[in-house]
């Protein structure tokens, strides 16, 4: 999750930067500016953390929160509708 400033030009670079370096490595979009990625352990997971911290900018808010598969498929839905293309099995094995 993150709140970063694009009150400047640079801010502006400095979110689009950060933006594409998180979709290149593999972060999804569930809704503006909170992305998740799956990790298959905690090493994964602190090495993804790293490289977080390796790419974030120098100005504005950037949080991790890790939680487990099980954790995230019990998301409940309070406002919205749940997205019916989008997989939220907790199924190591899901065949398409």
């Amino acid at each position: 999750m993150f709140d970063l400033p694009v009150l400047t030009s640079k801010n502006m670079k400095d979110y689009r930067q950060f933006r594409k370096y998180l979709i290149k490595s593999g972060f999804l979009m569930m809704q503006e500016s909170v992305y998740c990625k799956l990790a298959p352990n905690s090493v994964a997971a602190d090495s993804i953390v790293d490289n977080i911290r390796k790419n974030k900018p120098p100005e504005g808010l950037v949080q991790v929160l890790k939680v487990t598969e099980k954790q995230f498929s019990k998301m409940e839905y309070v406002v919205g509708e749940k997205r019916k293309d989008i997989i939220d099995s907790d199924e190591r094995l899901i065949i398409l």
